[in-house]
């Protein structure tokens, strides 16, 4: 799982890496990806949790009918969507301060385009490792939650970059 989860980082600090040049191009930037990559595996691990718990109290393939489980889907992306706004008006706020201004509004669809990527990607693959670990055998506590911690960095920064692209910005 250590070797797994140092590739994928390995790989998220190259895309960083790759398009540094655009990210030197809008210094706000590098204040908002720190916190923003934070909410996809920080959400991610929470959703893990909550689906390991399941299996281990035996809902197993009945899982998609729990209405526990469901909610708790919708409850994380409620979580990550308010923290992508709240990220926006902090980084917002930060680059007022340092005087690297940038339209609220652009910073704000930017945070809930990117975030909204972010969470659907992360969410999707908590849920196929979750269910893949269990029916392996494999105790969900000990993969899904540094798989999707590291997932959400790399995805993070994909996001990041396709909203960024999608709203002409670089």
């Amino acid at each position: 799982m250590l070797l797994v989860t140092s590739i994928i980082g390995i790989f998220s600090g190259q895309v960083l890496n790759i398009e540094i040049d655009k990210i030197v191009s809008m210094p706000i930037i590098l204040v908002l990806i720190p916190a923003f990559i934070k909410i996809g595996g920080d959400t991610g691990s929470m959703l893990g949790a909550r689906l390991s718990s399941s299996f281990h109290m035996g809902f197993g393939s009945q899982l998609h009918r729990n209405p526990v489980v469901r909610n708790s889907v919708y409850a994380a992306l409620i979580v990550g969507l308010v923290a992508c706004v709240f990220v926006s008006i902090t980084v917002w706020i930060t680059g007022m301060l340092f005087d690297m201004k940038i339209a609220f509004f652009t910073l704000l669809v930017l945070c809930l385009l990117a975030g909204t990527f972010e969470l659907l990607a992360v969410f999707s693959a908590t849920i196929a490792i979750a269910f893949a670990s269990h029916r392996f055998g494999v105790d969900p506590d000990d993969t899904v939650i540094p798989l999707i911690a590291t997932l959400g960095d790399l995805i993070g920064v994909s996001g990041i970059f396709m909203a960024m692209h999608i709203m002409n910005l670089i």
